[in-house]
């Protein structure tokens, strides 16, 4: 089973030409701009642009075979069971926007806060529609998990922001549960940093190009994704 997953991901890949891959990158921007606003899922973003049941997949490809792979330097067996060119063009994009739009988000939040929330809340309706399709029979079982859905993300919007540690241990743990909650549809990474406290940190990182406070946030992205 997973040879014909790799080689099905092989085959789909090697059909993509340039221009598909630029519009993937695209897409990863679109994510990367939602990340960067408390409030809006990236995961939400790639459900409305239809690569979320694709990304998933290609995280779940890195697993413990892949890394025994790269641990030893076998990167061709390593990189034959991933497929790279999605992940690549796809965090090409999602980097590109966080470094690009962090400082204009931020100053947009800040001068012009109803205008972008209503912007992205628009995307967050859209969102709903295509979720609604995967729906295809509702069920007792499957209204109550949508109320208990809707009544755990109204008890988080509500709750406010802690005191927490400076220390880079909590940074690293920031990043990996808030990555966690980046690739959830309908949950906003950002927003758990600002429970976290370190919103304003890691946004005043990227803004500052604070490559310490950066690495640490991303390893912790690494080790909550691939966890």
């Amino acid at each position: 089973m997973e040879q014909a997953n790799t080689d099905s991901t092989a085959l789909k890949n090697s059909s993509r030409s340039f221009k598909d891959y630029l519009l993937i990158s695209a897409r990863g921007f679109c994510m990367g701009a939602a990340d960067v606003v408390p409030g809006v899922s990236g995961g939400t973003m790639a459900f409305v642009l239809g690569i979320y049941d694709e990304l998933i997949g290609a995280i779940h490809s890195i697993n413990g075979t892949f890394i025994r792979h790269v641990l030893g330097l076998r990167l061709r067996e390593a990189l034959a069971q991933v497929p790279w060119q999605f992940l690549l063009a796809l965090m090409a994009g999602i980097v590109a926007a966080i470094f690009l739009l962090a400082r204009p988000l931020k100053h947009a939040l800040e001068t012009h806060p109803s205008l972008v929330f209503a912007f992205f809340f628009g995307l967050v309706l859209a969102s709903v529609l295509v979720v609604r399709k995967r729906v295809t029979r509702w069920t007792p079982t499957r209204i109550g998990l949508l109320g208990a859905a809707a009544l755990g993300a109204f008890v988080l919007v509500g709750l406010a922001p802690t005191k927490t540690p400076n220390d880079p241990l909590f940074l690293f743990l920031s990043g990996a549960v808030a990555i966690c909650a980046m690739i959830l549809p309908g949950i906003s990474g950002s927003f758990i940093l600002v429970l976290l406290g370190k919103y304003e940190q890691v946004i005043g990182a990227v803004a500052q190009l604070d490559i310490v406070t950066l690495v640490i946030f991303a390893a912790g992205c690494v080790v909550g994704l691939l966890s």
